[in-house]
């Protein structure tokens, strides 16, 4: 009976194989699909595809104005809630934030 580690490189080696069964097929699987779609006027809207635009960087929940500016110029309000990486970083490294006031 095989070892558990000799199962185990058997079942790595297969992975392997099968993921290069799959590069090999997949431009042919892409090429059938949009053939058929080109056959029956399908769009990948129709498919639950997106055809909205990318989203927009998401804007700052806060309307605040800031009061304190980073090192690299990161600005922050000082409010509630978890305090951005250089802030965080600031505080980390034993220095007042108060130093960083706008």
């Amino acid at each position: 009976m095989a070892t558990y580690l000799e199962l185990k490189a058997q079942a790595d080696a297969l992975m392997v194989q099968a993921e290069q069964a799959r590069k090999q097929e997949l431009a042919t699987v892409i090429q059938e699909i949009k053939a058929k779609m080109k056959e029956y006027g399908l769009s990948t809207a129709d498919l639950g595809g997106s055809t909205a635009p990318a989203k927009k960087p998401a804007k700052s929940k806060s309307d605040a104005p800031a009061k304190y500016r980073g090192p690299n110029g990161e600005l922050w309000a000082g409010g509630l809630g978890r305090k951005p990486e250089w802030v965080r970083a600031v505080l980390a490294q034993g220095q007042n934030i108060d130093d960083y006031l706008i």
